[in-house]
């Protein structure tokens, strides 16, 4: 049974005839930049969210990047981020043209541990950047009141959590802006790439509304020195069709999930992701731990399981990074996190036979292990 790690085709074919019926819609609109499609879009995601605002964006990324311009975060200013991220985090900040201050995680939840922030503020440091990494939310009332305490923004990076809980409410209405992806394997994913912004702060909405337009309200008057990061609204009505259903599909993957850590509960080689109290994940990815990582990838690429690696290289170590301060420090828990995840294949089109095969290959790779330990 060969199973990919992701079926993006699956989510257009079961959703096609609205998604071509949005498409024509679109295109025969004769609008195709900005209007009445995106601003649709924008309500609905505030609504579902609880935001007072959504700006729709080119790209997650873009959305982390205008939210620091739009609070004027910048040059000679520091933002902590988590230090086992994707580096869109890092570069947002950088940007910006401020510095990214790695923290560690936690090493059960691979979020930024609230234990170890405050240790990394400095007189520099205008916001905490807390990822809800794989789909689970971070600990934000926690992260809050840090903030709160040393007059810091809180800026989510939710790329990876549409739909996701903390206490009752959903990730882009935790912190005081929250940056979207809607690249297409997101759990809401467009058919290229497209990002948002929530916020309940009207003056911010306001200020990222005029830099992702050229820094223009009204064409071809330019107030500050903008970009050009917006939504597109074919994007936006296909985003539209699969918000419907965003909610039904993460329920799948919170079934899949289930069952995997029901299948898995008793493995040793294998280490499962934990869920804290409060936090509702929409397990975006399905992360397990080894310290046999790639003896476990080899071992169920032969069987034609597909897996990733959610990151092999922390940012710290990228090329990117390499003239970096941090450079020469330590972050212990995000390398052996870098040397040990892997993520098992996890999408709302994922059957029941298919889970099954591939937490029994996962099975047995552990019994073997466990055989070949006892024999030597």
């Amino acid at each position: 049974m060969k199973i990919p790690f992701l079926d993006l085709k699956a989510n257009y074919l079961e959703l096609r005839d609205e998604l071509d019926a949005a498409s024509q819609r679109v295109l025969e609109s004769g609008w195709y930049i900005l209007g009445e499609e995106v601003e649709a879009f924008e309500q609905e995601f505030a609504d579902y969210c609880g935001a007072k605002h959504c700006i729709g964006v080119a790209n997650g990324l873009d959305a982390l990047h205008l939210i620091l311009r739009g609070y004027e975060i910048g040059k000679g200013d520091e933002v902590i981020v988590p230090a086992n991220t994707y580096i869109a985090t890092w570069l947002a900040v950088s940007y910006a043209g401020a510095t990214p201050v790695p923290v560690e995680p936690n090493p059960q939840t691979y979020n930024l541990a609230p234990e170890n922030i405050e240790a990394a503020i400095t007189p520099l440091t205008k916001a905490i950047m807390p990822v809800h990494l794989y789909g689970q939310p971070a600990e934000m009332d926690v992260i809050n009141e840090i903030a709160r305490k040393h007059n810091l923004r809180v800026i989510e990076d939710a790329a990876q959590a549409q739909g996701a809980r903390y206490k009752g409410k959903r990730t882009g209405n935790l912190g005081d802006a929250g940056g979207f992806s809607f690249y297409p394997g997101k759990n809401l994913g467009a058919f290229g790439d497209a990002g948002a912004i929530t916020t309940n702060d009207d003056a911010l909405a306001d200020a990222v509304k005029v830099l992702r337009n050229y820094g223009s309200r009204v064409k071809y008057y330019n107030e500050v020195k903008g970009y050009n990061s917006r939504l597109d609204p074919l994007q936006a009505a296909f985003l539209r069709v699969k918000l419907k259903y965003l909610d039904e599909w993460n329920s799948r993957r919170v079934f899949i999930a289930q069952s995997y850590l029901k299948a898995l509960s008793d493995a040793t080689e294998i280490k499962l992701p934990r869920v804290p109290d409060g936090a509702e994940p929409v397990w975006h990815l399905f992360v397990v731990r080894s310290s046999r990582r790639d003896e476990l990838q080899g071992f169920l690429n032969e069987s034609e399981i597909g897996t990733l690696v959610h990151y092999p290289v922390p940012p710290h170590l990228s090329e990117a990074y390499s003239d970096e301060v941090f450079r020469q420090e330590s972050y212990p828990v995000t390398e052996e996190s870098a040397a040990t995840v892997l993520s098992l294949p996890i999408s709302p089109h994922l059957t029941i036979e298919q889970q099954n095969r591939v937490a029994e290959l996962m099975l047995k790779f552990e019994k073997d292990k466990i055989s070949k330990k006892q024999t030597t």
